[in-house]
């Protein structure tokens, strides 16, 4: 772990998790809360939300954040992502722990900066992910685990290096699959999926009610999909032990796209 605390690449890696974390909260709870200002002085109807358009901002901006900084950090921008990259063995115990860091700093910060430039819409949620009427704490971790496991599976299948029929774009398949997960899960929860993007709200607004769904839920169906591509849809061939040393040297052969950093690029291979 040391050798790589040392290296400046590794903290360029940091540094671009806090940054493009900061944009896509930024333009994605931006764009979720657009609806709120009128359109027009003489406007009386009530205006609801488009979850197509927000499932929308959510994607496309992960999707633009993966293609600009993909190369120099694995544009994770999620802790599901992240544990689940860790359960996969690609990247170190250092990294994880810093690059959730950074995540939620960045949802911070961003959440903060628009507390400021919307302070005039009356109450404010900020995005503040809740469970909808009817829906107990159990429906919602459900809706979460299953919303965030489909969303880690498609991370782990586009980056798979060993495959050669991905042809597409990663940073747009995987930016579909986040749209995916809020076009299922906006009714019901608001849509987690990424504990550092419901942390941000939650400490801005002071509001912690059932936010332990966001975290728990994201973080079980970010395991799982490790867990289940990995040793179910397609093992790998390297012993579990080996593998696991990337845990410490954040250095392993068959996951290492760049030897110098080992970085996971948000690219087929």
């Amino acid at each position: 772990m040391a050798s790589e605390f040392k290296k400046k690449k590794f903290w360029r890696a940091v540094v671009a998790e806090f940054f493009a974390m900061s944009l896509f909260i930024f333009i994605s709870i931006g764009a979720a809360l657009g609806f709120n200002f009128p359109v027009s002085a003489n406007e009386t109807m009530t205006r609801v939300q488009d979850n197509v358009k927000v499932s929308l901002a959510f994607g496309i901006s992960i999707a633009t954040m993966a293609q600009s900084v993909g190369h120099i950090s694995g544009a994770h921008l999620n802790p599901a992502v992240t544990l689940g990259l860790l359960l996969s063995c690609q990247i170190s115990i250092l990294r994880a722990i810093m690059y959730i860091i950074a995540q939620c700093l960045g949802a911070v910060v961003a959440t903060a900066i628009l507390s400021g430039i919307t302070s005039g819409l009356p109450n404010n949620s900020l995005g503040l992910n809740a469970l909808s009427a009817g829906i107990n704490p159990g429906q919602g971790l459900g809706i979460e685990i299953i919303a965030t496991l489909q969303l880690v599976l498609c991370v782990l299948a586009t980056t798979d290096r060993r495959r050669t029929d991905v042809s597409g774009s990663a940073p747009l398949a995987i930016g579909l699959s986040v749209a995916l997960g809020h076009l299922l899960a906006i009714d019901y929860t608001g849509c987690g999926i990424n504990p550092a993007r419901s942390f941000g709200s939650a400490l801005i607004t002071t509001n912690f009610t059932n936010h332990w769904i966001f975290w728990v839920g994201p973080l079980i169906g970010g395991a799982s999909a490790a867990l289940i591509y990995d040793f179910i849809l397609a093992p790998r061939s390297s012993d579990v032990t080996d593998r696991m040393k990337v845990w410490t040297s954040g250095q392993v052969e068959e996951y290492d796209l760049d030897a110098d950093d080992s970085r996971v690029e948000m690219k087929p291979k």
